[in-house]
């Protein structure tokens, strides 16, 4: 397989870095968008730097500068824009308030993209297991990890041995929680509760024109959750 030229934007996020690191360890040739308006954020500048002696190419750019975008994406084939953990913007029409400024936002970079007719595929990766499960909160797809919180938590009592106690909280009293919360907080426990108490992850049928990633894939033995919490004993 030939190599890409490949455009990370973000790639200082805690997706983002990822995928620069494996982009890199693949041999492509690998852009990284940086922001004028990164100013004095030490780890990043570290980050990016690091990513330089990696053989990165640093290409300066920012959303609020449509020429420098267009610019970086000259010189790329493939485009990597990682958000939200995975949450697919498409399915989150309906979502709370504030939590859905973040979703209607990337819908509006989806249309443009559409209208341009760039190509693309849109990966979900709906709240990547390393980052949630850690704390028994799996939220991701592929058929033999799709469980309940309960049942996570049931696989972790029996590799520990040990009961935990378990509290139920209404989702009216969830959501009311965020009365005196900042913005951030606030859009948290939005996401959250759509999340935790709607299943919006995992509610829905892949339909026409998607793909499950362990069917594209299926040489590709994905960690189960039991195997995964054992590294936690």
């Amino acid at each position: 397989m030939g190599k890409s030229k490949v455009l990370v934007v973000g790639g200082t996020g805690h997706m983002g870095r990822r995928i620069v690191t494996a982009s890199l360890a693949q041999g492509h040739i690998t852009y990284v968008l940086q922001r004028p308006e990164i100013g004095l954020a030490i780890d990043k500048l570290e980050m990016l730097l690091s990513f330089k002696k990696q053989g990165a190419r640093l290409i300066e750019g920012s959303f609020s500068d449509y020429g420098s975008l267009v610019e970086a994406v000259k010189k790329v084939d493939v485009r990597f824009l990682p958000s939200e953990f995975g949450m697919d913007a498409a399915r989150m029409g309906n979502a709370i308030i504030p939590g859905r400024a973040i979703f209607d936002d990337k819908m509006i970079v989806r249309k443009a993209i559409e209208e341009a007719k760039i190509p693309f595929t849109y990966i979900s990766a709906n709240c990547f297991a390393g980052y949630f499960v850690g704390n028994l909160s799996q939220l991701i797809l592929p058929p033999e990890n799709i469980l309940s919180q309960r049942q996570l938590v049931e696989i972790w009592e029996k590799l520990s041995g040990e009961k935990l106690e378990k509290v139920h909280l209404p989702g009216e009293d969830f959501l009311a929680s965020m009365k005196d919360m900042d913005f951030a907080g606030q859009v948290h426990v939005a996401h959250f509760y759509h999340i935790f108490y709607e299943g919006c992850l995992t509610n829905f049928e892949i339909g026409e024109g998607q793909e499950e990633a362990s069917e594209l894939y299926p040489e590709v033995n994905y960690t189960r959750m039991d195997d995964y919490l054992k590294r936690f004993l």
